[in-house]
């Protein structure tokens, strides 16, 4: 039995989180027959899954680029690790992108 390919048709995170929120909207309305339901239900969890994903690898790699000289990850008073808003060109002349 061939195992289902667990990305999604989505080209992007931006694409799999519309077409997520599209399927909810759907199901929300529970007019569907049961099947195409359930069909539409798995999609979610897989789109879901993948823009979980892909939230873990953005959260990781911002974890890096907050490590201190030693390479450890920079912690709050709490024990969590940092975080910062990222900022866009031209709000903060000090980051480059």
């Amino acid at each position: 039995m061939k195992k289902a390919d667990p990305r999604p048709d989505a080209a992007t995170f931006e694409q799999a989180l519309a077409r997520l929120e599209e399927i909810v909207q759907k199901l929300e309305k529970g007019d569907l027959p049961l099947e195409d339901s359930l069909g539409l239900y798995e999609e979610g969890i897989r789109l879901s899954k993948y823009c979980h994903a892909k939230l873990e690898e953005a959260e990781g790699r911002i974890e890096l680029l907050l490590k201190d000289s030693r390479g450890e990850v920079l912690v709050d008073a709490s024990g969590k690790p940092k975080t910062e808003a990222l900022t866009r060109a031209g709000e903060d002349d000090d980051v480059p992108f």
